[in-house]
Order: structure tokens, then C-alpha cells, then sequence
């Protein structure tokens, strides 16, 4: 390379929204249909996810902790199963986050307000089959 030749910046992974990573990780491990190591669980994410299998080791304790998934050893590493689905992880993290708020009520509307039109009709076509 010649000393004035400039090197192209590699392309930066993207910022992942909060709790993304956690659901995609869930989502392996229920397709699996079998508790995987972290090993595993990278593998299936592929190399375009950019995860260290030290992240991925990070992100399944986390789920273990918060009840999200079942580990048992398998030699020296865990092995790891979902409890249950991506969606129900992220319906859980929506209550905690309300259960936090003093005004639940002012949250909710905020919520109802920023979501997209076809995301406010399921919401509310929901609430009409739960009221039924």
C-alpha cells in the first residue's frame, strides 16, 4: 500500500434496539427445539450477527437470570433451552417497564399515541376479543 493510499472504514454492525439481540437469541433456541451451547447458539446466528461468542455467553446468562431460559452443564460448557418465546420475552419486558411508572396511565397513552396505525387496530382489535 503506498503511503497516501487511504483504507476504506470497515461497515459498523448496526445498533441493535434494546432487547433485540435477547429476542433473536430466544428465537434460535425455540427454532432449535433443543437446548444449544453458546457455541451453538452463534453458529446459528451466523457471522453477518458480529457476536463474540463472549456476547452471546453475556446475553444467555442474562436470559438465565431473568427466567428466560433453562441451563444445565454439558460437559464444561451450558446448555441452553427457551422457556418460552421471543414475544412472551418481550411482553414481560413491556410490564416490568410499566410496573416501574407511578403514572401508568399517562405511559399508556404516550404508547398508544406513538404506535403506527395498523399496530394501534391489532392492539386494539386485541382488547375488544379480550373484553369479549
Amino acid at each position: 500500500m503506498t503511503r497516501n493510499a487511504r483504507q476504506e472504514p470497515e461497515p459498523a454492525v448496526p445498533r441493535r434496539r434494546s432487547g433485540q439481540l435477547e429476542g433473536q437469541v430466544i428465537t434460535v433456541l425455540v427454532e432449535a427445539g433443543q437446548p444449544l451451547t453458546p457455541g451453538e447458539v452463534l453458529e446459528k446466528l451466523g457471522a453477518s450477527s458480529g457476536l463474540s461468542y463472549s456476547t452471546v455467553v453475556t446475553i444467555l446468562t442474562r436470559l438465565h437470570t431473568k427466567g428466560a431460559v433453562t441451563r444445565r452443564r454439558d460437559g464444561r460448557p451450558y446448555r441452553y433451552g427457551a422457556v418460552s418465546d421471543a414475544a412472551t420475552l418481550s411482553a414481560s419486558r413491556m410490564s416490568r417497564l410499566l410496573a416501574e411508572e407511578p403514572d401508568r396511565a399517562s405511559v399508556l397513552r404516550r404508547f398508544v399515541n406513538a404506535l403506527d396505525p395498523e399496530d394501534e387496530r391489532t392492539l386494539r382489535a386485541l382488547l375488544r376479543e379480550t373484553d369479549a
